[in-house]
């Protein structure tokens, strides 16, 4: 039972409102037209760059809304080409720079994404950034990272992929070094995403809030993985997919069926629609 009316949602994008072939929930452009027509935003947010994200949000007709990129370090309105900055929470670049030696050293198979802006750039199109460019249909561009570290250039994202072991592994290695302004989460169990300390969904759901002048009680928070749970905590409802693990299922207050059974909709419908 919803307390409160809901008159903002905040919805992840993998897992939850695209299914294991990355197609959009076959119910939810109509639902989005509904909550348009009530004035309710629908916003996405994710660990993707803008370039990931613009295209599901074309699709959905929701180009008017904001969007939060790289788990909230970035959060921008308008189009690839022309857009505004909302919000901007920036990496270290000295302790980015820390990373990038250690992984080079000691973990030489892990494919290292950096993320600038609207722009993605990677030392070497490796196995994994391809897979990655096949998901975000999206393709990166090929630089020395050292040097485009010492640039004037704001980086909003490091993404590190390997095999799920070695991952794991290294995110026990960065956590070790305690580094005072980097954050370390796993999006799935062989991404490890690092932006700067103070990012989250959970402060892009504040931020959007403060943006909307929208209070907590009255927003659905949508998401499936482990860096959704501060959002489905906070939010005045938060939802979680069928298909999330069980750690991500006890921070939410409901849970929906599966992203590929239309959870989203399921929800908005019973939810905020109803």
């Amino acid at each position: 039972m919803v307390e409160h009316k809901i008159r903002l949602i905040i919805s992840d994008i993998d897992g939850t409102i695209l299914d294991e072939h990355n197609l959009i929930d076959n119910k939810l452009k109509e639902n989005v037209g509904c909550l348009k027509r009530k004035n309710i935003p629908f916003v996405l947010a994710s660990a993707r760059s803008p370039r990931g994200i613009f295209p599901i949000a074309k699709e959905l007709e929701i180009n008017d809304s904001p969007i939060a990129c790289y788990n909230g370090a970035f959060i921008l309105e308008g189009t690839i080409d022309n857009y505004a900055t909302i919000i901007s929470h920036e990496i270290n670049k000295t302790e980015i720079n820390l990373i990038v030696d250690l992984l080079k050293s000691q973990f030489p198979t892990v494919s290292i994404n950096l993320y600038s802006k609207t722009n993605w750039y990677v030392e070497s199109y490796d196995k994994w950034a391809k897979i990655e460019a096949s998901i975000t249909k999206d393709t990166p561009v090929e630089k020395n990272l050292k040097l485009l570290l010492n640039t004037l250039l704001p980086f909003h994202k490091l993404l590190l992929i390997d095999e799920a072991q070695v991952v794991k592994k290294l995110l026990t290695h960065l956590n070790n070094l305690n580094l005072p302004n980097s954050a370390f989460y796993l999006s799935k169990d062989n991404y490890l995403e690092v932006t700067a300390k103070n990012v989250s969904k959970e402060k892009a759901l504040l931020e959007l809030a403060d943006y909307y002048n929208v209070p907590l009680e009255n927003i659905m928070a949508i998401g499936d993985n482990y860096n959704d749970i501060p959002m489905l905590s906070l939010a005045g409802l938060g939802v979680v997919m069928d298909n999330a693990p069980l750690e991500v299922k006890k921070a939410a207050d409901i849970k929906t069926s599966d992203n590929t059974k239309n959870g989203v909709s399921n929800a908005i419908i019973k939810y905020v629609l109803t």
